[in-house]
């Protein structure tokens, strides 16, 4: 049984890879200042670049958990969702309200993906 861990860091790896599963740990937006479309898009761009290094790609996402500062946001945030994500390949998916480490992030995602072969 092997486990691969890319990005270690104290805390927690970017990247871990089991039985050609991919598990992203959260991703929230490189500018944490912005408003919640940016956010999304800077955070899904991150989850495509982490994604890529694992050997996956949005296509082959599993599940995720998006976590919102304010559920008012949903419908913004969805927009942004709804153009990432390739026709025919969504994910199972929960969206709830959560406190985000930082106040000033409105958007954090976690990830489980399939290798893609």
């Amino acid at each position: 049984m092997t486990i691969t861990r890319l990005d270690v860091g104290t805390r927690m790896s970017s990247i871990v890879i089991h039985n050609n599963t991919v598990y992203l740990c959260g991703q929230v937006a490189k500018d944490k200042f912005s408003n919640i479309e940016t956010q999304t898009s800077t955070m899904l761009n991150e989850v495509d670049a982490l994604l890529a290094q694992a050997g996956s790609n949005r296509e082959h996402i599993l599940s995720t958990t998006i976590y919102l500062k304010d559920m008012g946001d949903y419908d913004a945030m969805n927009q942004v969702w709804d153009q990432w994500l390739p026709q025919g390949h969504a994910p199972a998916r929960a969206c709830v309200q959560a406190a985000i480490a930082e106040p000033e992030y409105l958007v954090e995602i976690s990830v489980i993906a399939a290798l893609a072969n």
